[in-house]
Order: structure tokens, then C-alpha cells, then sequence
């Protein structure tokens, strides 16, 4: 006698599974914080996918592109969801590139992709199929669609897909998977069950207990923060909580300033309010040093950053710029922080609206409290050209646009790069522009960047105000502190006599001031080896600042290269 035939154990959904893992076969309730780490996916999560090589990333992309398009209008959405899911798995395609490649589609019939997106989000039994339904719903998911996501929020390597298409939807449902999932530390998750709990006593406490160090956290969990917590709205109902302001003001700095991936202040729902409270009860803050360069870094950036973008209303943006500055009080103490504060209030009360000539640069230098940081702003028509066209991105230095002529026009077209990612240009990519003159204009075009073009249109500039325009940042050296001066004449000098160094067999390199200590000048080369053996090398040249004029100290360098060896001034290897 046989044994009897036993049927496999189908493969259950992934929302069920969540459902019932985390709440009894429900949904769970709003606000409920999921495990850190989220929950373990069951085995059938990523079926076997057969034998051989992977395609590579862009055949990868067209696999899926072509394969979805191909089901998004299929009458039967439960047949269609179930094939896509197996097509998905038998491409061999990896589960990480289905979603962004989902999310990219803009299908012809939304109301059918929408129905697709939901089988998948909600019968899905992959993680490859509920990738694809999440990728799609990024974009086309409505209010009914938020408590599927959040269930899937519970699922480990399913949560980030959650969180993206929450984002729109239900911000702080999707903070709050974000602050559980990936922020360190006991902080952020007090904080989320605190949210989780509505206890806003408790959230206050937990939010006045995140680390003061403003680099301790990134500025995208910043954002969460503030939308996981409404801070906004706690900021109101507590219109004489200093504490609480001042706390709120380190976040939005965090939140303001340049991230890996962009400026979270764009990604941030009330951005604009919490900026106006902030504003408007700044002159309440302690005068500490800290909140001072808070709130200049703040007016930097509404007035040429990223910030710059939030405020639509005309009249609305200079009216918080006046607020902030005029909340600033002129610092009592001496060194690089109290100077920055001083040299950007000065010279933002003198620049007034942006507006001015259609084309404006800006130098902004980030707070010295933290990692030096300098970047040219390129504004047109008063709205700065890199958040809008490569977010991601952060304005070239001066010295490589404004010291080196590379903004001048001339008849022979040629590619300027405005910006690049913090990583390098060749692992995620620059924006360019092409820079020509053409009779009494100066024309840019040919944009681009990584993945489709940016959408800027070609710009023409009178030629005569360019010009004025270019000389003007070229000839601005208000932003610049001893140390980066003595750079930038060094550098000035060394283009003017490059045989200093090509005398030697020695190429220039960069010229700046050290990343950690922006009282250090540094001198960059390249070359042999000093007794010619072994590969080039590169030498750097340290130069503290000890106090001389830096015309002085340049002078001094600019002998001393001239009569030894520079590679006798560079440091060991």
C-alpha cells in the first residue's frame, strides 16, 4: 500500500504572513512601531530562480521594463499579478533592481496598473513580485492602499520598498518604519514608541534626548524625525518651550544641509512651516554659539540653497531671511565659527533678493564646526539651478569654476561642470553644461547628467551682463578666510609660473585648505619619486596658518618652490 500523495504547503502572501505575524491576521493599528530589524521573511520569499548568469544592470532594467508593460493591462489582474511573479523570478534578475525599475514606469492606463500593483502588493508571495507592486504603487497608490504598506513595513529587505511608497502617501507612518529600520542607537526607537504610544509628553522627552551633536545623525533621518514626531505641530502647541525650539532648530539645520543622496529639506511635507516657526520665535533662543550658526546656516540656504525653493509666495522668503539674521546676534568670541558667522551676515544683509541679474553666483561655505565645506551656486532667473536639475549633487568649488576661468564664454563650445555627487563623479556622476557665446549672447545648453536629462531648457544670457556677472564672482573673495586665500594665490601663481613644478617632472594637483583643519593650507603634486625609482607619486605640502597676510605667505611659498625641490617640502610617505 502506498503512502498517500501529500501537496506541497502553498507559499503564503507576504501581507498575510505580516499581518499575522505582527497583529492576529490584521493590519497593524496606525503608528504601531514594527520589530527593529523587521520580521524574518518565510523561505518561500525567494524561490529558487534556476542556473546561469545574471543579465547585467541594463539589460536587467529592459527585461523588467518590458515585462511589466507587457501585464499592466491584462483583464485578469489575479492570472496577471501570479505570471508576473514567476516571470520576475525566472529572469534572474536581482530583487534590488525591481522596484526603482517598477517605480520608473509611467504606464498608459493608470487605473489598470494600479489594479496590477495591487494584486502583487497583496497576494505577492516574493519578495520580487511585491517589489514590483510597491515600485508601481510609489506612483499610483491612494490613501486605501496605506495600511498594506505599513504591514509590509513589518517584513525584513521589504521595508525599504514600504517606506518609498508610504512617502507619499502617509509621511510619518513612513518615518517612523524609516527611524526603526536603519537609524543606530536606543534614541530614535524611544522616540518611535513614543510616537507609537501618542503620548506627546513622551515624545517632547525623547525628542529633547536625541544626541546635541548636529553630525550624529544624517539629514534624511533628521526629516523623519520631524515628520515621524509632527514637530511642527508641537512646536505650536508649545509656543514658549525654548528647549524645544532649540532642538527643532538643530534638526532643520541637519535637515537643510547637503546628504549623500540630496537635500532632505525638498523630501520634507511641512518644510515651509517648521522653517516659519523657527523664524519667527528665533529671537526667543539663548544666545549659544551653536544656535547662531544654526540660524545662518539656515538664511545660506533659503537664500541661494536648496531652501531657496520652498518659499513661493512673494515676500514670503525675504520675510524669514530678515527674521533669521535679525535673530543673530554679532558673536562675542573670537575664531573661525564666530568669524564664518560674521562674513555670511554681512554678506547676506548686502546681497538682498536674489533676483538682481538673470545669472547670479554665490559662494556658500558651510558652518566650520563641521567638515570644510565650499561650493558655487549658479542662480537663474533667482532660483538655483543644482537642486532643481541634480539634487543629489553639490556646486563645484570656486576655484575650480571662478579661479580657473571655466564659466567664461568663448566661440568654441565647450562642457562645464557645475556640480558633483559627494562620492566622485564616477561612481554617481556630475551635471554639465555646454558654455558658448554667440554674437551678444551667451548660450547654455546640452545639459546633462546621469539617467535622463535634466529638465532645464537652454538658457541665453545678454553677454555684456554675463560677462560683468562672471567678472564680479571671479574678483568676490569675501567669502574666503586667511588660510583659503593663501591657497587660491598660490594656485593663481603656480598657473602663472607652472615650470616651478614641470621642471621636475612634476604635475600640479589640487590646492586647497585640509578637509578637517580649514586653517592648513595644502599644496597638491604629482610626480617620481625624488631619487626617480618606484611609481609616481603624490606629495602634499602642508601650510598652517600663522598668522602673516596671505599675499605674504603665498610670496614665501611661491620662493621657496623656486628654489628647492618641491618634494622636499612634502610630507614623508
Amino acid at each position: 500500500m502506498s503512502a498517500p500523495h501529500e501537496r506541497p504547503t502553498p507559499a503564503p502572501a507576504l501581507y498575510a504572513y505580516a499581518s499575522a505575524r505582527s497583529r492576529g491576521g490584521t493590519p497593524p493599528p496606525r503608528g504601531t512601531p514594527p520589530p527593529r530589524g523587521g520580521l524574518p521573511l518565510p523561505g518561500t520569499a525567494r524561490p529558487p530562480s534556476g542556473e546561469g548568469p545574471r543579465p547585467p544592470y541594463k539589460k536587467a532594467r529592459e527585461i523588467v521594463t518590458g515585462l511589466l508593460h507587457a501585464r499592466l493591462t491584462g483583464p485578469d489582474t489575479s492570472r496577471a499579478a501570479a505570471a508576473t511573479e514567476r516571470a520576475l523570478v525566472a529572469t534572474r534578475v536581482r530583487e534590488q533592481l525591481v522596484f526603482p525599475t517598477a517605480a520608473a514606469l509611467d504606464p498608459a492606463d493608470p487605473v489598470a496598473a494600479r489594479a496590477l500593483a495591487r494584486r502583487l502588493v497583496r497576494e505577492g508571495t516574493t519578495v520580487h513580485g511585491v517589489a514590483a507592486g510597491l515600485g508601481l504603487l510609489t506612483r499610483l497608490g491612494e490613501p486605501e492602499d496605506v495600511p498594506y504598506l505599513r504591514a509590509l513595513g513589518w517584513l525584513e529587505d521589504v521595508f525599504p520598498y514600504a517606506v518609498e511608497a508610504l512617502d507619499p502617501l502617509d509621511r510619518p507612518a513612513a518615518a517612523l518604519l524609516r527611524l526603526t529600520h536603519v537609524t543606530p542607537g536606543d534614541g530614535p526607537r524611544g522616540l518611535v514608541e513614543a510616537v507609537a504610544a501618542g503620548d506627546r509628553a513622551l515624545v517632547r522627552e525623547r525628542l529633547l534626548g536625541l544626541a546635541r551633536d548636529d553630525r550624529s545623525m544624517g539629514p534624511d533621518d533628521a526629516r523623519r524625525v520631524a515628520e515621524a514626531t509632527g514637530l511642527a505641530d508641537l512646536l505650536d502647541r508649545a509656543p514658549e518651550d525654548t528647549a524645544l525650539l532649540g532642538q527643532a532648530l538643530r534638526l532643520l539645520a541637519r535637515t537643510v544641509t547637503q546628504g549623500d543622496h540630496g537635500v532632505a529639506i525638498l523630501d520634507h511635507a511641512d518644510a515651509l512651516a517648521l522653517y516659519g516657526t523657527v523664524a519667527a520665535r528665533a529671537h526667543l533662543l539663548p544666545p549659544d554659539p551653536g544656535h547662531q550658526a544654526r540660524l545662518v546656516t539656515l538664511a545660506q540656504e533659503l537664500h541661494s540653497g536648496a531652501s531657496h525653493l520652498l518659499a513661493r509666495v512673494p515676500g514670503r522668503r525675504e520675510t524669514l531671511l530678515g527674521q533669521l539674521l535679525d535673530a543673530v546676534r554679532e558673536p562675542a568670541e573670537a575664531g573661525r565659527r564666530a568669524d564664518w558667522i560674521r562674513r555670511t551676515v554681512r554678506h547676506l544683509r548686502a546681497a538682498g533678493p536674489v533676483p538682481g541679474p538673470r545669472l547670479r553666483i554665490e559662494v556658500a561655505v558651510a558652518d566650520p564646526a563641521g567638515p570644510t565645506a565650499v561650493e558655487t551656486r549658479i542662480l537663474v532667473d533667482g532660483r538655483p539651478i543644482l537642486p532643481v536639475a541634480f539634487p543629489q549633487g553639490r556646486g563645484d568649488t570656486p576655484e575650480e569654476l571662478l579661479d580657473a576661468g571655466s564659466l567664461r564664454a568663448g566661440a568654441e563650445p565647450r562642457p562645464v561642470r557645475l556640480g558633483v555627487t559627494s562620492c566622485a563623479e564616477a561612481c554617481c556622476g556630475a551635471l554639465y553644461v555646454t558654455v558658448r557665446r554667440e554674437g551678444p549672447h551667451v548660450v547654455w545648453d546640452g545639459w546633462r547628467r546621469p539617467g535622463r536629462p535634466p529638465e532645464l531648457p537652454a538658457y541665453r544670457f545678454d553677454a555684456e551682463a554675463y560677462d560683468a556677472e562672471i567678472a564680479r564672482a571671479e574678483h568676490d573673495h569675501g567669502w574666503t578666510w586667511p588660510a583659503r586665500q593663501t591657497a587660491r594665490l598660490i594656485a593663481a601663481g603656480l598657473r602663472d609660473r607652472p615650470e616651478l613644478l614641470t621642471r621636475r617632472g612634476l604635475r600640479r594637483g589640487w590646492i586647497s585648505t585640509h578637509f578637517q583643519d580649514p586653517d592648513v593650507t595644502v599644496v597638491t603634486f604629482t610626480g617620481p619619486s625624488p631619487d626617480g625609482t618606484g611609481a609616481p607619486r603624490q606629495f602634499l605640502w602642508h601650510l598652517p596658518d600663522d598668522g602673516r597676510p596671505p599675499r605674504e605667505r603665498a610670496a614665501e611659498a611661491l620662493r621657496r618652490l623656486s628654489a628647492t625641490d618641491p618634494r622636499t617640502l612634502a610630507e614623508r610617505p
